[in-house]
């Protein structure tokens, strides 16, 4: 804590002390304002401006340290000065107080309390800066709530000062003339429970929710002024209470949860069940990556004690098997099982014609026109293709489309040019560069995997090189260029261009939403990069929801699923109660070798948003499974919150890092801290003992020293 704010806290300590100590507070007692009453109107009526600038000011000051004896000097302000002046004065220096007092809890403790707390307070720093003024003004209305925790509390968050100040003159207004009326029959007063009675006070607390009946009116209005172009469009009875557009994994657990709950649902699919994950992403990547996991591990054989070979990659066979994992695991994801779930899926392009009817236009060319109370939007995303000249000409595969090309090729490409260093960049280069490709990778950015921290980014970094990757990061893809020589990509660095020969052009430079074709700008939702959607995954129209890709924040297969679930229990469910879409414990993994697992913060996000941290690193080398398996490139490395074992994120690089990461998940999402994960039994030898390991670390940090030595004097008395 700075020096200044050590002052200001000093202060405000010694101030309460000396009131404490001086007893003031015989001053600011009922009895002690009815006895001198009479001298005090005596003083006023002889020095009327002078006895209101102490009165003010003393009034400031009371409210401002958070005084005992506010409701009295209210009194004081009625029974003296009477309604008009007492009004006028004890609402300004009432709203001045407890300006001061929230700006000094402000000044004083909201930079410690928002790094350490940042992440749980970030949902209510969201709600203060879009709807801080009516909570406020809610609060201030019902009385039962001490108003210096008000301040102190609103200090802590974002509101701005201005409004605070304004607000609360508003919303005090209402109490402080009740208490300042009575305060004119001082004299009949016995006790403070004769103005603040059970009755009144209940009538200020109903006047306190009036701001969120308010609020549900103006909903309700908002409701009323977006559907008001489609006045007299709406169904009076629906077919359906869910129409989910996409048959990926978001659209897959929306219509599977609909189904569960008994919910009419119909799923419209235009293309292939399964979404990009079955067909193009997450499953033949995988498949892909295995194989060429396999045959590293035969030219890495003499490390175990074997024949080292050169394994001889049938290409086809490779790409034939790939097919074999789509076709085995795409029965999960079949029309015959989610027909027999009780979904009513539908092969065709969906467009929305009005907030509840959805246009299905079949392959045939027939179309056929449904209703919903609620709509889902999963319509994924597809890979983004760069302008660079020449690239049509020259030809590109991306993520989508290699498989299909790939699959008649006789061999892995000769020479593979992959554009882009993120996750799938770096997953496909190096597996290529594993079944035989000379593969040269190109990023733009200075390194490669931008989001993971530098360390992380470094260790692939190596291992693709080490493999026979050629990584040139820092380069600026110009153009594509196509002649008597082949094909290349001409890339730039510094100023100094140069040529990239390839036979096969891998794009994979990220993924944007599906956002044309359904329908959006009729409507008139609002769209950029995403959908935009509200905290309940809702659109513009509160009946049509989006999730996964085509909302964001994350392409994650896992994510959609997880945003299909509050989209679908809002959507049917809403009217009784509204679940936040729950961010927290998103967890992600890149499937390299090895492999890089991540949930909650890293450190180059931590120190971005300024949240304050401690680092715990156990190195993989160290364990015992790691050295038998020899794979002891990695760590595991935890930050938390200083002084304390709750987890703020983990980040984990090495071999099946992404199943070892489930263990922090679970703990994030359940507030176990690290001192639950070590008190937990890990069996001996496995990898999973790396998280027991890293929370051992971290509580051998912060081991009690002063304890422990006595400790020791305790055992060597006890030896004699």
């Amino acid at each position: 804590m700075t020096r200044s704010r050590l002052l200001v806290l000093g202060a405000l300590a010694l101030a309460l002390a000396g009131f404490v100590a001086l007893d003031l507070g015989r001053f600011v007692s009922l009895a002690y304002l009815q006895a001198s009453q009479s001298s005090l109107a005596a003083l006023y009526a002889q020095a009327p401006w002078t006895v209101r600038g102490i009165y003010f000011a003393l009034y400031v000051a009371v409210a401002s340290l958070s005084l005992p004896g506010a409701a009295i000097l209210t009194l004081a302000g009625g029974g003296v000065f009477g309604l008009g002046w007492g009004l006028l004065l004890v609402s300004f220096a009432s709203t001045l107080g407890a300006t001061v007092s929230f700006l000094a809890a402000r000044f004083v403790l909201r930079d410690a309390v928002q790094a350490r707390f940042g992440e749980r307070l970030a949902g209510i720093n969201q709600g203060v800066a879009r709807d801080g003024a009516l909570y406020l003004f809610s609060l201030r209305l019902i009385p039962v709530v001490p108003f210096f925790v008000i301040n102190l509390a609103m200090g802590l968050t974002p509101l701005r000062t201005w409004t605070f100040y304004w607000v609360s003159q508003l919303g005090m207004l209402a109490g402080t003339a009740v208490y300042v009326n009575a305060g004119t029959q001082l004299a009949s007063i016995a006790t403070l429970r004769d103005v603040a009675s059970p009755g009144l006070l209940g009538a200020l607390a109903l006047l306190g929710l009036f701001p969120l009946l308010a609020k549900a009116v103006m909903q309700a209005l908002q409701r009323r002024r977006v559907y008001a172009r489609w006045h007299g469009q709406r169904p009076r009875r629906f077919d359906r209470n869910l129409i989910v557009i996409g048959a990926g994994a978001g659209g897959l657990v929306s219509a599977y949860i609909a189904a569960a709950v008994k919910a009419r649902v119909t799923l419209v699919e235009a293309h292939i069940m399964g979404g990009d994950c079955l067909n193009y992403g997450c499953v033949p990547s995988k498949a892909l990556i295995k194989s060429a996991r396999v045959a590293q591990q035969m030219r890495d054989a003499g490390r175990f004690g074997l024949q080292g070979v050169d394994p001889v990659v049938n290409f086809p066979a490779v790409m034939q098997r790939i097919q074999a994992v789509i076709a085995a695991i795409a029965p999960h994801d079949s029309v015959a099982r989610y027909t027999a779930l009780g979904v009513e899926v539908l092969h065709g392009h969906a467009t929305l014609c009005n907030p509840w009817t959805v246009e299905v236009r079949h392959a045939d060319g027939s179309t056929q026109r449904l209703s919903a109370r609620s709509i889902v939007i999963a319509a994924g995303a597809r890979p983004l293709v760069p302008p660079l000249p020449g690239l049509a000409e020259a030809g590109f595969v991306t993520s989508d489309t290699l498989w299909a090309r790939f699959a008649t090729l006789p061999a892995a490409p000769a020479r593979l040019l992959v554009l882009g260093g993120g996750p799938i960049g770096c997953e496909l280069a190096q597996s290529f560069a594993r079944l035989g490709s000379q593969v040269t990778l190109v990023e733009q950015a200075p390194r490669l995997l931008a989001r993971e921290d530098e360390e992380v980014a470094a260790l692939v970094l190596a291992r693709l090189r080490a493999e026979g990757v050629r990584v040139l990061t820092g380069h600026t893809a110009l153009r594509c260029e196509s002649g008597a020589e082949g094909r290349s990509l001409v890339v730039s660095q510094q100023g100094q261009e140069t040529a990239l020969p390839f036979d096969e052009l891998l794009c994979a430079v990220g993924r944007v939403a599906r956002l044309d074709g359904y329908g959006l700008e009729g409507l008139g939702i609002p769209s950029g990069r995403t959908i935009e959607t509200n905290a309940y995954l809702q659109t513009l129209y509160p009946n049509i929801f989006a999730v996964g890709d085509v909302a964001g924040p994350y392409q994650l297969t896992h994510a959609a699923a997880h945003q299909a679930w509050y989209a679908t229990v809002n959507a049917l469910f809403g009217q009784f109660r509204r679940f936040k879409a729950d961010y927290r414990t998103m967890p992600s993994v890149t499937f390299t070798e090895p492999e890089v697992a991540r949930v909650g913060l890293n450190e180059q996000e931590a120190r971005a948003q300024g949240i304050a941290y401690e680092l715990t690193r156990f190195p993989l080398d160290d364990l015992d499974r790691a050295i038998a398996d020899g794979e002891t490139d990695g760590f595991v490395k935890v930050l938390t919150v200083p002084g304390r074992d709750r987890i703020l994120g983990v980040t984990i690089v090495g071999s099946h890092a992404g199943e070892l990461l489930a263990e922090y998940t679970l703990a994030m999402q359940q507030g176990l801290g690290l001192n639950k994960v070590l008190g937990t039994i890990h069996p001996y030898p496995t990898l999973g003992e790396a998280n027991k390991y890293a929370a051992g670390a971290w509580k051998r940090a912060h081991a009690p020293e002063r304890l422990l030595a006595w400790v020791r004097r305790y055992h060597d008395w006890r030896r004699g």
